[in-house]
């Protein structure tokens, strides 16, 4: 391995120090770049984690009755015929939905939960193990916690039904889940209740949750439900990823724009570096090769000056797109994948480092950093010093 030379070293970092204007711009153009760049990886790693994970606490199977194309409530008197199915190992009526919560523009979600049923997520699971509900109770995530202290609702909430009656919910306490995205805007109260609020018939749920015993029956048993509920809409976790999936790539679409006007703007930074050197640089090189200095010594000292300028931009803007992503979380950039007025927008990013994001940035700024350096200097270094000096 070669030894690196202090001697072109110095002169590289004094080289920059003499040329310090056009270099300091250089760096700043390339800091910002990287720092774009990076901001973009970090949310898109962040937020593809943090809907993953929250899929992944979904159950396996999820059957919805539908009325005129749009989602109804389904009669919990199926559970028995679904049960009686081969491979289905448990079959819970699930009681959930949205609020809106118009006064502070925010949106909760509202789950049921009966202590006597089995619980298709661990959050729910611990929460039950945990936690005593009664009819008039509540417990609520971090972020509803917040939106309601900003409204004074301290101690209680009041919630409007479909018949306009007030049903008054007191808060028990705070919960966290495995995902910030679904403790954030959750609240979790008893079944009934909630079936209240919602102005349900003591029957009737939103949808049912299926588990399936051997995780390769899935299919069989989405196609068994679904013959005998012809009416019904039957979706597996995996189909549900598959479908967020490509809503997030859909988006992602506009980071892709972004990135490759990015990309376009640090070529053209390199075809205006490459493409040659200023009268008074050539002219320093034909002083170095009269003085004794070989190609490779010039070359040296020139890749020393472009990995310095480049390196220096490259950790610079990585330090940045952290900062920016991590501990300002991702203002104007993460509300392009989610709805800016929406409550799950409040939730805090979570730190998701891709170590080859990290190299992809660096060989894309970097190495062709420093390759545009030279070439303009190698040109220059092959003629003849008293021609380059004339």
């Amino acid at each position: 391995m070669k030894k690196i030379n202090f001697y072109l070293l110095e002169y590289a970092i004094n080289y920059i120090l003499r040329y310090k204007a056009k270099n300091i711009f250089i760096v700043i153009v390339l800091t910002l770049l990287v720092a774009v760049l990076a901001s973009f990886f970090f949310v898109q790693n962040s937020l593809k984690y943090e809907f993953e994970s929250t899929i992944d606490t979904q159950p396996q199977i999820i059957v919805t009755n539908q009325k005129a194309g749009r989602d109804t409530t389904v009669s919990e008197s199926v559970i028995d015929n679904i049960l009686n199915i081969k491979g289905v190992g448990d079959v819970v009526s699930r009681v959930w939905g949205y609020y809106d919560f118009k006064h502070m523009h925010a949106k909760f979600i509202l789950v049921g939960i009966d202590a006597f049923e089995n619980q298709y997520n661990t959050t729910l699971a611990n929460i039950v193990k945990n936690s005593e509900l009664n009819d008039s109770s509540m417990l609520i995530g971090e972020g509803v916690k917040k939106i309601m202290n900003q409204s004074y609702y301290r101690e209680y909430f009041n919630f409007i039904t479909p018949d306009l009656a007030v049903k008054k919910i007191y808060r028990a306490g705070v919960f966290k889940a495995a995902t910030q995205s679904e403790s954030n805007d959750m609240i979790v109260m008893d079944k009934d209740t909630l079936k209240k609020i919602f102005g349900y018939k003591s029957t009737e749920a939103t949808d049912l949750a299926v588990t399936v015993n051997n995780p390769i029956e899935i299919p069989s048993v989405i196609l068994k439900i679904q013959d005998m509920y012809p009416t019904f809409r039957v979706v597996a976790r995996k189909d549900m990823k598959i479908a967020l999936e490509n809503k997030f790539d859909y988006k992602s679409s506009i980071f892709l724009i972004l990135f490759i006007i990015t990309l376009l703007t640090f070529f053209m930074i390199i075809y205006d570096k490459s493409s040659g050197l200023s009268s008074e640089e050539k002219k320093e090189i034909g002083i170095l090769k009269a003085l004794g200095w070989k190609i490779e010594d010039v070359l040296g000292a020139r890749l020393y000056e472009g990995f310095i300028i480049s390196f220096l931009s490259y950790i610079v803007g990585i330090a940045a797109a952290l900062f920016y992503v991590y501990i300002l979380d991702a203002p104007i950039i993460k509300n392009i994948f989610i709805a800016y007025n929406d409550m799950s927008n409040n939730f805090k990013l979570p730190f998701v480092l891709d170590y080859e994001i990290l190299a992809l940035i660096f060989l894309l700024s970097v190495p062709v950093y420093m390759f545009a350096t030279i070439i303009p200097s190698w040109k220059v270094a092959t003629l003849d010093a008293d021609e380059v000096i004339r």
